[in-house]
């Protein structure tokens, strides 16, 4: 099975190609063809007992999911320029605190109000985590259908950084939900260092990214071939979004973002790069880059679970529709705050 994983990974951006062309024609982003693409050759097609790619070989190709999210976050964070934040403010950063509160109080709230209007149990602690999840988003198709269609100006940049910024939020309003959730059940629990895990994880992914993007900074002044040079990124890339991996052997407890490590590599890149050489990396990334990110958004597709939909019931529909509510209207709170 292992010798045929090529040949599957060929079919796959086979499919995804061939569907991104259709989205296109439809005047829909790639990444929706992508996704449909995989959704039809994988779920859709499996329910009538056809696979085209085992289900096997699909959880072995894990591995170009996190590369893709790699290079996905570290090309985002190539947009944070000092220049840019000393221009902006604050802005980003409230923003994406706001979506992300509101989202979780949203379906918090909904959550802990339906067992007294409806006949459902719905346990406290389940209500909690469940909200807290609502916090995180996922960056890597707003930056495909940025890139795709080249998107500029002041939405753009204030999309892009929030986007990045809301990682970090989740994290940290996630292990604090975690927190409080545990509580009801561990009376032993350390709540010290149940509040202070996520900020520990934030601050040593932004550490690795730093010291990252630092050796990248100086290894580029050392290399000046373009083959070296994508090299160089990809390695980088490729150690990074190992490191969470490592740092849990080490540490056990202690988890690291890759995407935050990523994203931070790319900002010292970008900031301590020459104008000149940042353009020619940038171009050499997003030249190496489209097949990754054609296999991760159909493998996406491929991973769709649809009989999920059928059971998610009321509190799932919630969920999803009070999860938006609370993005959309805490995203807009804080563009007005911080306007």
């Amino acid at each position: 099975m292992d010798s045929l994983i090529l040949f599957y990974v060929g079919i796959i951006i086979i499919i995804g190609l061939l569907f991104g062309k259709l989205a296109k024609a439809l005047k829909l982003p790639n990444v929706t063809g992508y996704l449909l693409g995989g959704l039809i050759f994988g779920p859709v097609i499996g329910m009538f007992g056809w696979k085209i790619v085992p289900i096997e070989t699909i959880e072995k190709m894990d591995i170009v999911k996190q590369v893709a999210l790699g290079f996905i976050a570290f090309t985002i964070g190539t947009e944070f320029k000092i220049s840019y934040f000393k221009r902006v403010g604050a802005q980003p950063i409230i923003i994406a605190t706001f979506e992300s509160l509101f989202a979780i109080f949203a379906v918090l709230f909904v959550l802990l109000i339906i067992p007294l209007i409806f006949p459902v149990e719905i346990n406290p602690r389940f209500a909690i985590v469940l909200s807290a999840i609502a916090a995180a988003t996922a960056p890597a198709a707003t930056l495909m259908v940025i890139k795709q269609y080249r998107a500029k100006g002041e939405v753009t940049e204030n999309l892009m950084s929030v986007v990045a910024l809301d990682d970090a939020t989740a994290i940290i309003f996630f292990g604090l939900m975690v927190a409080i959730a545990n509580a009801f059940v561990k009376s032993d629990i350390n709540i010290g260092f149940a509040i202070a895990k996520p900020f520990i994880e934030i601050f040593g992914s932004l550490l690795i990214g730093f010291i990252a993007g630092y050796l990248i900074s100086l290894l580029l002044r050392w290399y000046t071939g373009r083959s070296n040079r994508i090299s160089v990124i990809v390695a980088f890339v490729f150690i990074v979004t190992s490191m969470s991996v490592i740092i849990k052997n080490w540490f056990g407890s202690i988890e690291i973002s890759t995407l935050l490590a990523c994203m931070m590599m790319g900002a010292v890149f970008t900031n301590r790069a020459p104008t000149d050489d940042y353009q020619v990396i940038m171009e050499l990334v997003d030249r190496f880059t489209p097949p990754i990110f054609i296999l991760f958004f159909t493998l996406s597709g491929f991973e769709l679970n649809l009989k999920v939909l059928t059971q998610v019931g009321l509190i799932g529909v919630i969920y999803i529709v009070f999860r938006v509510v609370g993005k959309v209207a805490g995203s807009y709170l804080g563009a007005v705050i911080s306007k």
